[in-house]
C-alpha cells in the first residue's frame, strides 16, 4: 500500500520544456492543488492513518445535507472532489483540518511519483484494438470475414465450454489506471503545477491523484517555512 503523501489535481495537457543543459523533455502538466484537508483518520479512532483532501469547489445545491454538515463543521467550502490518502502515522501531526496544501508542500523537483486517473473511454472495440491481436495471418486462400476476428474461443467435448477470462471484444478504457515512477521535472509552486516526464492517464481536464512513488525511495516532505517571531514593542522610559 502506498502511504506516501499526495494531492488531487487535473490534467492540463502535454508540452515540452528545455532544461538548463539544452535537453528537451516532453512533459505532462498537472494542476495539483491547492487541496484542503477535509478530515483526518487516526489509528486510535479509525484504525488507520489517512488524510481526506478536497479539491475544487461545488455549488451548494449539489451538496447533500450530511456532506454539507461535515464541511460546515470543518469550516470549509464544499470541494468538487474528495479523496482519501493513506499516510504514515508519524506525519499526521503536520496536517490540520482546514489547512490548504500546495505542490511545494508535498513535492520536489526530481522526485518520482505515481499518477492515477480514469483512462479515456473508447467504447466497444474489437480484439485487435482492445487486446493488440494481430488478426488473421492470411487474407487469401479462401479466408474471408476473419481479418480482424479473435479466432476460436470454444473447445471440444472436454471441457466443452469457453474458458473464463477469454480475451474478447468489449468495453475498452474508462477504467482506473496508474502510471508508476514518473519523474517530476519541475515544480511551479506559484501556479500549483507539476510537470512530470511522460504520459498521464485520462483526458484533458480529467481528475488525477499524484502520490510519492511506492517503488522508488521515498522523499521526505519539504520543511514548512519557519514562522517569524514578532519583535518586542519598544517602551518609553519616563
Amino acid at each position: 500500500m502506498n502511504t506516501n503523501p499526495g494531492l488531487i489535481g487535473t490534467k492540463l495537457g502535454n508540452t515540452q520544456i528545455f532544461l538548463d543543459d539544452g535537453e528537451v523533455r516532453r512533459v505532462t502538466a498537472i494542476k495539483a492543488g491547492p487541496c484542503v484537508v477535509v478530515g483526518k483518520r487516526t489509528p486510535s479512532k479509525d484504525g488507520y492513518a489517512a488524510l481526506q483532501l478536497g479539491f475544487g469547489s461545488r455549488r451548494e445545491k449539489l451538496v447533500s445535507r450530511p456532506e454539507a454538515g461535515n464541511f460546515k463543521k470543518a469550516g470549509i467550502e464544499a470541494p468538487r472532489v474528495v479523496r482519501e490518502f493513506r499516510i504514515d502515522e508519524s506525519l499526521l501531526e503536520r496536517f490540520e483540518v482546514g489547512q490548504a496544501l500546495g505542490v511545494a508542500d508535498i513535492f520536489q523537483d526530481g522526485q518520482f511519483v505515481d499518477v492515477s486517473g480514469t483512462s479515456k473511454g473508447r467504447g466497444f472495440t474489437g480484439v485487435m484494438k482492445r487486446h493488440n491481436f494481430s488478426g488473421a495471418g492470411s487474407v487469401g486462400h479462401g479466408t474471408h470475414e476473419a481479418k480482424r476476428g479473435g479466432g476460436s474461443i470454444g473447445m471440444a467435448t472436454t471441457p466443452g465450454r469457453t474458458v473464463r477470462g477469454q480475451k474478447m471484444p468489449g468495453q475498452h478504457g474508462n477504467k482506473k489506471a496508474t502510471i508508476l515512477n514518473l519523474r517530476i521535472v519541475k515544480v511551479l509552486a506559484d501556479e500549483n503545477i507539476v510537470l512530470v516526464d511522460g504520459g498521464v492517464p485520462g483526458s484533458r481536464n480529467g481528475f488525477v491523484t499524484v502520490k510519492g512513488s511506492i517503488k522508488k525511495a521515498s522523499v521526505p516532505l519539504p520543511e514548512p517555512p519557519a514562522k517569524e517571531e514578532a519583535a518586542p514593542e519598544a517602551t518609553e522610559e519616563g
